[in-house]
Protein backbone atom coordinates (compact mmCIF):
# COMPACT_ATOMS: atom_id res chain seq x y z
CA UNK A 1 0.00 0.00 0.00
CA UNK A 2 1.36 3.44 -0.99
CA UNK A 3 1.45 6.03 1.81
CA UNK A 4 0.23 9.61 1.39
CA UNK A 5 3.70 11.15 1.73
CA UNK A 6 5.08 8.91 -1.01
CA UNK A 7 2.10 9.72 -3.24
CA UNK A 8 2.58 13.46 -2.64
CA UNK A 9 6.31 13.24 -3.42
CA UNK A 10 5.52 11.49 -6.72
CA UNK A 11 3.07 14.28 -7.59
CA UNK A 12 5.58 16.94 -6.55
CA UNK A 13 8.25 15.43 -8.79
CA UNK A 14 5.82 15.23 -11.70
CA UNK A 15 4.76 18.88 -11.42
CA UNK A 16 8.39 19.96 -11.01
CA UNK A 17 9.29 18.15 -14.23
CA UNK A 18 6.46 20.03 -15.93
CA UNK A 19 7.81 23.33 -14.55
CA UNK A 20 11.25 22.40 -15.93
CA UNK A 21 9.73 21.82 -19.37
CA UNK A 22 7.92 25.16 -19.07
CA UNK A 23 11.24 26.88 -18.27
CA UNK A 24 12.39 25.98 -21.77
CA UNK A 25 10.05 28.74 -23.06
CA UNK A 26 12.30 31.38 -21.48
CA UNK A 27 14.51 33.48 -23.75
CA UNK A 28 16.91 34.18 -20.88
CA UNK A 29 20.43 32.83 -21.39
CA UNK A 30 21.86 32.94 -17.85
CA UNK A 31 19.09 30.96 -16.17
CA UNK A 32 15.80 29.54 -17.39
CA UNK A 33 13.16 29.24 -14.65
CA UNK A 34 9.67 27.77 -14.87
CA UNK A 35 6.76 27.90 -12.42
CA UNK A 36 3.34 26.28 -12.07
CA UNK A 37 0.60 27.08 -9.59
CA UNK A 38 -1.46 24.02 -8.71
CA UNK A 39 -4.67 23.90 -6.71
CA UNK A 40 -6.75 20.78 -6.10
CA UNK A 41 -4.51 18.82 -8.53
CA UNK A 42 -5.27 21.31 -11.28
CA UNK A 43 -2.74 23.67 -12.89
CA UNK A 44 -4.28 27.14 -12.52
CA UNK A 45 -1.33 29.18 -13.79
CA UNK A 46 2.13 28.96 -15.28
CA UNK A 47 5.05 31.24 -15.90
CA UNK A 48 8.67 31.48 -16.91
CA UNK A 49 11.24 34.23 -16.53
CA UNK A 50 11.35 36.82 -19.27
CA UNK A 51 10.60 40.37 -20.32
CA UNK A 52 7.15 41.98 -19.89
CA UNK A 53 4.61 41.75 -22.72
CA UNK A 54 5.48 44.09 -25.55
CA UNK A 55 9.25 44.08 -24.86
CA UNK A 56 11.86 42.39 -27.02
CA UNK A 57 12.64 38.86 -25.85
CA UNK A 58 16.18 39.67 -24.73
CA UNK A 59 16.79 39.21 -21.00
CA UNK A 60 20.47 40.18 -20.76
CA UNK A 61 22.34 43.31 -21.76
CA UNK A 62 25.51 43.28 -23.90
CA UNK A 63 27.63 42.50 -20.81
CA UNK A 64 25.50 39.43 -19.95
CA UNK A 65 23.81 41.07 -16.94
CA UNK A 66 20.07 40.43 -16.53
CA UNK A 67 18.02 43.52 -17.37
CA UNK A 68 16.28 45.10 -14.38
CA UNK A 69 12.80 44.76 -15.88
CA UNK A 70 12.96 40.99 -16.45
CA UNK A 71 10.13 39.24 -14.58
CA UNK A 72 10.75 36.10 -12.58
CA UNK A 73 8.76 32.93 -13.33
CA UNK A 74 6.88 33.14 -10.02
CA UNK A 75 5.84 36.76 -10.65
CA UNK A 76 4.63 35.85 -14.14
CA UNK A 77 2.56 32.92 -12.80
CA UNK A 78 1.08 34.99 -9.94
CA UNK A 79 0.15 37.95 -12.16
CA UNK A 80 -1.33 35.56 -14.72
CA UNK A 81 -3.58 33.92 -12.13
CA UNK A 82 -4.57 37.41 -10.91
CA UNK A 83 -5.92 38.16 -14.41
CA UNK A 84 -7.96 34.95 -14.44
CA UNK A 85 -11.04 33.84 -12.52
CA UNK A 86 -8.93 31.51 -10.37
CA UNK A 87 -7.70 32.07 -6.83
CA UNK A 88 -4.24 31.05 -5.70
CA UNK A 89 -5.40 30.90 -2.07
CA UNK A 90 -4.09 27.67 -0.44
CA UNK A 91 -2.35 26.55 -3.65
CA UNK A 92 1.10 25.07 -4.29
CA UNK A 93 3.78 26.80 -6.36
CA UNK A 94 6.20 24.54 -8.22
CA UNK A 95 9.31 26.41 -9.32
CA UNK A 96 12.58 25.18 -10.76
CA UNK A 97 14.70 27.56 -8.61
CA UNK A 98 13.88 28.69 -5.07
CA UNK A 99 12.20 32.12 -4.88
CA UNK A 100 14.00 35.40 -4.26
CA UNK A 101 12.89 37.86 -1.58
CA UNK A 102 10.68 39.90 -3.95
CA UNK A 103 8.90 36.83 -5.32
CA UNK A 104 8.46 35.49 -1.79
CA UNK A 105 6.53 38.64 -0.88
CA UNK A 106 4.21 38.02 -3.86
CA UNK A 107 3.82 34.34 -2.87
CA UNK A 108 2.71 35.37 0.63
CA UNK A 109 0.28 37.99 -0.66
CA UNK A 110 -1.15 35.53 -3.21
CA UNK A 111 -2.07 33.10 -0.41
CA UNK A 112 0.17 30.31 -1.71
CA UNK A 113 0.71 27.88 1.19
CA UNK A 114 3.29 25.51 -0.25
CA UNK A 115 6.39 26.00 -2.41
CA UNK A 116 8.15 23.05 -4.06
CA UNK A 117 11.46 23.79 -5.76
CA UNK A 118 14.29 21.86 -7.42
CA UNK A 119 17.37 24.06 -7.25
CA UNK A 120 18.36 26.25 -4.30
CA UNK A 121 19.19 29.81 -5.31
CA UNK A 122 22.48 31.09 -3.81
CA UNK A 123 20.66 33.82 -1.82
CA UNK A 124 18.20 32.27 0.62
CA UNK A 125 16.47 35.33 2.10
CA UNK A 126 13.31 34.50 0.12
CA UNK A 127 13.15 31.07 1.72
CA UNK A 128 13.78 32.60 5.15
CA UNK A 129 10.81 34.96 4.69
CA UNK A 130 8.51 32.14 3.56
CA UNK A 131 9.56 30.01 6.55
CA UNK A 132 8.85 32.93 8.87
CA UNK A 133 5.18 33.08 7.81
CA UNK A 134 4.69 29.31 7.79
CA UNK A 135 4.68 28.56 4.07
CA UNK A 136 5.58 24.89 3.64
CA UNK A 137 8.86 24.53 1.73
CA UNK A 138 9.79 21.33 -0.09
CA UNK A 139 13.21 20.94 -1.74
CA UNK A 140 13.08 18.11 -4.27
CA UNK A 141 16.47 17.40 -5.82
Amino acid sequence: MIDLNEKQLKLDKRYLRMAQVWAENSYCKRRKVGALIVKDKMIISDGYNGTPAGFENICEDETGKTKAYVLHAEANAITKVAKSNNSSENSTLYVTTSPCLECSKLIIQAGIKRVVFAEKYRIEDGLDLLKRVGVELVHVE
